[in-house]
C-alpha cells in the first residue's frame, strides 16, 4: 500500500512539476534558449504582439510585418509555432523564413495560397489545410552547412541541403513577389533550440 501512495504521489507530482522544455521534433541534446528580436512594419504591414496582418490588396511594393530573430552562424537550430490565419483574402503570403544573410537573401520561405495550400517558394508544395481558422504547427530544424528540414504538424514534409554561412529566423506576414494581401494570422508558441 505504501509503495502505490509512492507510486500515486510521484505521478502527481510529475503533473504539476514544471518540465524542463524539450523540443517537439528530432528529441535527443537540444537546449532551448531566446534569441533576441526585432519588429519589422513596412506598407500596410501591422504588428500586435503576435497578430501579424497585411492591410492592403497591392501587388506590388515591400508590404510585411514580421519577427527577425538573431542571427546564427553555426551548430543545429530548431525553431517551433504554430499559426492561425484569421483572414485572408489575398494569396501567397510567405508565413515563415529561414534567411541567409550570407548570401543576402531568403534561403526558405514557406508561404500560403489561398486555399490553404503551404508551399516553398521557389518549390513544391509542402503541405494542405493551412485554411482560415485551423492552426498549424510548424518547425524548422537547420544544421548550419548541411540540411534544413521542414516539420507540419509533427511530421517530416520538405528536406534540402543548406550552405554554411550566417542565418535569421523570421515569421509574420510577407508579400511573396507574386503575392498580396490581406491577410490576418496570429503565432502562438514560439520556442528556440539547438545543439
Amino acid at each position: 500500500m505504501r509503495t502505490l501512495r509512492v507510486v500515486c504521489a510521484a505521478a502527481l507530482l510529475a503533473l504539476v512539476s514544471p518540465v524542463a522544455a524539450h523540443a517537439q521534433v528530432e528529441p535527443g541534446g537540444w537546449t532551448s534558449y531566446s534569441p533576441s528580436f526585432t519588429e519589422q512594419e513596412r506598407g500596410c504591414g501591422q504588428i500586435s504582439g503576435l497578430n501579424f496582418q497585411l492591410t492592403c490588396s497591392t501587388g506590388s511594393g515591400d508590404q510585411r510585418a514580421e519577427r527577425r530573430y538573431a542571427t546564427y552562424t553555426s551548430g543545429t537550430r530548431q525553431f517551433e509555432g504554430s499559426f492561425r490565419i484569421t483572414s485572408m483574402t489575398g494569396t501567397r503570403i510567405s508565413l515563415k523564413q529561414t534567411f541567409n544573410e550570407s548570401a543576402a537573401g531568403p534561403f526558405f520561405m514557406l508561404a500560403v495560397e489561398r486555399g490553404g495550400r503551404l508551399y516553398r517558394v521557389g518549390g513544391d508544395t509542402i503541405a494542405t489545410g493551412a485554411t482560415v481558422g485551423t492552426t498549424v504547427r510548424v518547425n524548422t530544424v537547420h544544421q548550419v552547412g548541411s540540411q534544413h528540414r521542414t516539420y507540419i504538424n509533427g511530421s517530416l514534409k520538405h528536406t534540402m541541403s543548406s550552405p554554411g554561412g550566417s542565418f535569421y529566423d523570421k515569421f509574420g506576414t510577407y508579400r511573396t513577389d507574386s503575392g498580396s494581401g490581406p491577410i490576418q494570422a496570429t503565432w502562438s508558441g514560439v520556442q528556440f533550440w539547438r545543439k
